[in-house]
């Protein structure tokens, strides 16, 4: 774990709001030369403090219209199961997020689909045919709001 200062702190949420911020924008922003600037970045990066940088695609836009969040509750565990059910669940390209959870299931998967017919699709050919599947419960998004987090 890496000890962040103010100034690294202000680095991260603003690169939280726009990871494509040049370090000379940014350096201006937080009083520091760019180099400098650069450093810290590249320090933060080797720390493991960011791991990637990726676009926020509007879903809708794109002609998805649906999200759905799945609740799946697997018939058998051990760790094969779970690793065959993760590489099967991630190859499906409808399938943007799969989360290993805690609780009434064992995953927690989010779901994007054209509409309720390409989901039906997406659900029936794709997700219930995964190993190890057992019981799914399906949670239609209506709205969401994002928040930054707790930078």
């Amino acid at each position: 774990m890496i000890a962040l200062d103010e100034i690294d702190g202000a680095l991260v949420r603003a690169l939280a709001q726009d990871a494509a911020a040049s370090a000379g924008a940014l350096g201006r922003d937080l009083g520091l030369s760019q180099p400098a600037c650069w450093r810290r970045i590249k320090r933060l990066r080797e720390a493991g403090v960011f791991r990637g940088a990726r676009l926020d695609l509007d879903a809708p836009a794109l002609g998805f219209g649906v999200t759905v969040f799945l609740g799946v509750k697997l018939a058998t565990k051990g760790r094969v199961s779970l690793e065959d059910f993760e590489r099967a669940a991630t190859a499906i390209p409808e399938v943007q997020i799969v989360e290993q959870v805690l609780g009434l299931f064992d995953y927690r998967l989010r779901v994007v689909a054209r509409d309720i017919a390409d989901f039906e699709r997406v659900l029936r050919r794709r997700v219930m045919t995964l190993p190890g599947v057992g019981n799914i419960d399906a949670n239609v998004l209506l709205s969401e709001e994002r928040r930054p987090g707790p930078l």
